[in-house]
């Protein structure tokens, strides 16, 4: 056999092996729709308004929201913050 025949017989035996999931696969789609359905996250905006703004000695809170991005920067805007993005320092 040569080395294009064996990459065939390797993909083909995966292609019978997907075939195989695919056909059991409806019996537990199934039974994951029969499930309830999950309440979608209330919008950000929301989330603010829940929130209170004020500390019990009246006084505006310092907290910031807190969001890392890849290279590890937190975000300086407020927490719970309605604009879509974020500021990183």
């Amino acid at each position: 056999m040569s080395k294009m025949d064996n990459l065939r017989a390797m993909r083909e035996a995966k292609y019978a092996e997907a075939q195989k999931r695919a056909a059991s696969a409806p019996a537990k789609t199934a039974a994951a729709k029969a499930k309830a359905p999950v309440a979608p996250p209330a919008p950000v905006a929301q989330q603010a308004a829940a929130t209170p703004a004020v500390e019990a000695t009246g006084t505006a809170t310092d907290d910031l929201c807190g969001h890392r991005n890849m290279s590890g920067r937190t975000c300086t805007r407020e927490s719970g913050h309605a604009q879509k993005s974020h500021r990183y320092s």
